[in-house]
């Protein structure tokens, strides 16, 4: 018998960044594919990007054509193109007009956002989307993760200290 689950509603997103990033961690990605099929994955590693004081944060450049669904409340997908090959997976989150996301960098047994972007067959039609409408993907409920690492953010040295050396990666032991 299936363990019976629950999509994580836009309240959950519409909380603390930092909160968000952390409490993502165990929880179950669900993604339907465009020949039916539906996969589970356990979210292993997040990053936080806390709005526009936060100079790693695409927010920081203001409202743009590409930030614009960060300013949007939290629970919507950001995705957005690096190296012209890789869609990576953001999850807004805060109140609306705040331009905050969480970064999904890991996934059970897939390392790196480029990858989990590849494995999830992400592209252009994701930006925008409702999580806790979508027919595609979401996230389900799991039990807290309670062993948990934090380190600094990964290829962001553009944003200069202090921005650098926050703790605001997490990973699932």
């Amino acid at each position: 018998m299936k363990p019976v689950t629950k999509r994580l509603s836009a309240d959950f997103f519409q909380s603390d960044t930092l909160t968000v990033a952390r409490e993502l961690l165990g929880k179950t990605l669900v993604r339907v594919f465009d020949n039916g099929e539906t996969r589970c994955y356990q979210i292993t590693e997040t990053e936080a990007y806390c709005g526009q004081e936060d100079l790693a944060c695409h927010a920081s450049k203001g409202l743009t054509k590409r930030t614009k669904v960060m300013f949007e409340p939290g629970g919507m997908i950001y995705v957005y193109l690096i190296y012209g090959q890789y869609w990576l997976l953001n999850f807004v989150t805060e109140e609306a007009g705040n331009g905050s996301a969480v970064l999904i960098r890991g996934l059970k047994g897939i390392d790196g956002p480029g990858r989990v972007g590849r494995e999830l067959q992400l592209d252009r039609s994701f930006y925008g989307e409702n999580l806790a409408l979508s027919p595609r993907l979401w996230i389900e409920d799991a039990a807290p993760a309670l062993d948990v690492k934090t380190s600094a953010r990964v290829g962001i040295h553009y944003a200069g200290e202090p921005w650098q050396s926050k703790p605001w990666r997490f990973t699932l032991r």
